[in-house]
């Protein structure tokens, strides 16, 4: 007994390993493959030498080589070896393209059906890529009235595996819609309906083309348009579409209205974070207004706002219907679910710039919950830095069954550095070079820094200057700048050379967002040199003249709040500047003047994309100490492009030149800007006023100079470049202005 049952154990035990070695795979061998290698097919089908063959492996590598939509047929067979199994894949390759030609092709040139086309010489031609140039095809010559245009396909054999495709187009006539027409419809009227429409009647302007998609989604526009005026059941029932004798398209339309309803209560279940009087808040209706479930929708997106607000990013919100009458009783269901909570938050794509410069602009942090309008706020932060793209995409990503999150937030660099050089030309100095170099990144740590030098002839000017707005990884600036310029105000008979520097310190305020306080320190010298000694001048500048170099000390505060969503192009918030200067004094040099502008812009969305920016800028200077006068760089002329411009009027052209200038300035301009592509490139309409003056009893508004016009705005890698077109409505004459980098 004991020999009969080990005999039965080693029978079982070379059974069952004669049985296991018949299904493992020992070889693979791919039969009928002309172009795609071995191995290729070998790594696809995902089956190992050595490994069990199942049905469903099989399953799985029949399907895998299907997408590679290379292949017509593909079989794969069992072949029994020593030790197992060999494979062998029988496949059948799609034929590859030789030559492709078009005919019948009147209204559609080669070039424009390669494109639609996307099929070259070589590739593998299928049913697939018919099918799918059939249909790109049809869809071009749609949308150019061609409706009924037709395509068949001529494949002749060059070779075995070789053949060439001709594609046959019958382009029809071009058909054109002459008649819409509208049925059932009885409180909204055919004109109302129609002017939902795209789809459009030929007409002189008009080709009355059809196109299939647009025509549907007319149709859906026109069931939105019956929803958004208390018809909550309207559809549209059925259309026909018929070809007259001369090749035109009548439409018919036939629409079921269904009751007009008006807005009832609203109930609100399932709140728990907020009570029921806070969110009836976000429901303003007026007592017997239309149903518009358009605005019920917006209304509840206010709701969800307050909780997205809250960090409960995984509410959800339905709602029901309920038919009373003529009333619409609406009961909002809401699901709360777990509130969100930060645990990390990961940056990616920021190849140019250090991780914690991206860091300091995050107005969240890990730990806090989530909040939708600081997460809006760091989005535009991080994109005013001006180092990326304006495609920053924030994600999260749910981390635990609490439902906390991480923050991913992925960017793509730009460049932030520009490189410049010129050669100019006058009869004075001859031939003059200019260099100059600029970057708001240096070394990924934010740093701004420039360099420029105009160099030949008498012309030496020189500016350097750099600005670290994070000393030590702090929230403290400092900077500093040195130069050596002339600058010709030929206009006004006198040139000013400047040599000297400046250092700055500076720190943002903790207690009022967006907003910085920096004290600037300058010392320089500076002498006037009159142009034409022969014209009239004044007894000051002819003075200066005299003197020679004269030596300046002066100490500023300048506070900023800067609270613009988008500084290429904001679309709300404001922008506030005050400015404080002191010269001399107790600061020593040789002028005594103390200088103060404010400036104060209003960023407003109306409607589509369309902005209306308004600006107001005061200034004041005086004299005090020894100093009678103020110097004549430093008083207000107003006119062109720059801080004081005023559009419509030339360069420092108010007041006159004989009147030495303004110690007094306001300056009011509006601007209505639209965006033509993006942020890159910005049309606008404009109203400028201002006046400049020496005391206040000869301010009046009455005597403001006003300009208005047009303009345009580009940035470029180089800057933002402007260009306006102003009208003086005192003067009746137009005038040009071109202006680099930002002004208002």
């Amino acid at each position: 007994m004991r020999y009969i049952i080990l005999v039965a154990l080693v029978l079982s035990f070379f059974g069952s390993h004669i049985s296991g070695s018949s299904n493992t795979v020992m070889d693979i061998v791919p039969v009928g493959n002309n172009n795609i290698e071995d191995e290729l097919i070998k790594s696809i089908i995902n089956i190992e030498i050595g490994s069990a063959l199942t049905d469903e492996r099989v399953s799985n590598a029949i399907r895998n080589l299907h997408k590679l939509s290379v292949f017509d047929d593909i079989t794969i067979k069992k072949e029994e070896v020593p030790g197992g199994i060999r494979l062998i894949i029988e496949i059948t390759e799609f034929p590859v393209i030789g030559n492709i030609k078009y005919e019948g092709n009147k209204r559609m040139r080669r070039n424009k059906l390669n494109e639609i086309v996307t099929l070259k010489e070589g590739m593998y031609l299928s049913p697939h890529v018919l099918n799918r140039i059939r249909r790109n095809i049809l869809k071009e010559y749609q949308g150019l009235g061609h409706n009924y245009a037709h395509i068949e396909f001529e494949i002749a054999e060059v070779e075995e595996g070789l053949k060439d495709l001709t594609i046959i187009i019958d382009e029809g006539e071009r058909i054109a819609v002459r008649r819409i027409d509208f049925f059932g419809n009885r409180y909204m009227t055919d004109r109302q309906l129609y002017r939902r429409m795209k789809t459009r009647r030929t007409s002189l302007l008009r080709s009355g083309r059809f196109e299939q998609e647009v025509f549907e989604n007319d149709l859906q526009s026109i069931v939105d348009y019956y929803q958004e005026n208390g018809f909550i059941d309207a559809k549209v029932l059925s259309w026909d579409i018929d070809v007259t004798e001369d090749s035109y398209l009548e439409i018919s339309i036939y629409v079921d209205e269904g009751r007009q309803y008006f807005f009832g209560d609203i109930v609100i279940s399932g709140n728990e974070r907020f009570t029921d009087e806070v969110l009836l808040e976000s429901f303003v209706f007026e007592e017997d207004e239309i149903f518009n479930i358009e605005k019920l929708e917006r209304q509840i997106g206010g709701i969800a706002s307050n909780y997205y607000e809250e960090g409960y990013i995984y509410a959800s919100f339905d709602h029901d219907l309920i038919r009373d009458n003529d009333r619409i009783r609406v009961v909002l269901n809401i699901n709360e679910n777990n509130r969100a909570k930060i645990r990390k938050i990961f940056i990616t794509g920021n190849r140019r710039t250090k991780e914690k410069v991206v860091r300091r602009q995050l107005a969240i942090s890990p730990g806090e919950y989530f909040r939708q309008s600081r997460i809006i706020r760091t989005q535009q932060n991080i994109y005013n830095l001006g180092f990326f793209e304006p495609n920053i995409h924030l994600d999260y990503q749910p981390v635990n069954r609490d439902g906390d999150i991480d923050l991913l937030i992925a960017l793509e660099d730009r460049h932030s550095g520009s490189a410049n050089a010129g050669v100019g030309y006058n009869s004075q100095d001859g031939f003059i070079g200019q260099l100059s170099v600029s970057h708001n990144n240096l070394f990924g740590n934010a740093w701004q820094s420039g360099l420029s030098w105009e160099f030949g002839g008498r012309t030496q000017n020189f500016q350097f200057d750099f600005t670290n707005p994070h000393v030590f990884d702090t929230y403290t600036l400092g900077g500093f700048n040195i130069y050596h310029t002339r600058r010709d105000w030929s206009s006004f008979n006198y040139k000013v050379y400047t040599t000297g520097g400046s250092l700055r310190v500076g720190r943002s305020l903790f207690f009022l967002d967006n907003s910085r306080l920096v004290a600037n320190y300058s010392y320089y010298r500076k002498k006037y040199e009159v142009i034409n000694p022969q014209r009239e001048e004044s007894e000051y500048l002819l003075e200066l003249d005299r003197l020679g170099w004269r030596n300046t000390s002066s100490l500023s505060l300048t506070f900023t709040r800067d609270s613009r969503d988008n500084i290429f192009y904001p679309t709300s918030g404001t922008h506030m500047i005050l400015y404080s200067e002191i010269a001399g004094g107790p600061l020593q040099g040789d002028f005594d003047y103390f200088k103060q502008i404010l400036q104060a812009t209003w960023h407003t969305r109306t409607f589509w994309k369309l902005v209306l920016r308004s600006k107001w800028r005061f200034g004041y200077v005086t004299p005090y100490g020894d100093s009678e006068e103020v110097p004549p760089d430093e008083v207000f002329f107003l006119g062109g492009t720059g801080p004081d411009g005023l559009r419509g009027y030339m360069d420092r052209s108010i007041p006159s030149r004989r009147s030495g200038g303004g110690r007094r300035a306001i300056i009011h301009s509006t601007e209505f800007t639209a965006p033509l592509a993006g942020d890159q490139i910005i049309g606008l309409l404009f109203f400028d006023a201002g006046n400049s003056f020496n005391n206040l009893r000869d301010f009046n508004f009455w005597d403001f100079k006003k300009g208005t016009g047009l303009g345009v705005r580009v940035h470029t890698p180089l800057g933002l470049i402007g260009f306006d077109y102003g009208y003086s409505l005192e003067h009746r004459s137009w005038e040009p202005h071109f202006q680099f980098g930002a002004t208002f």
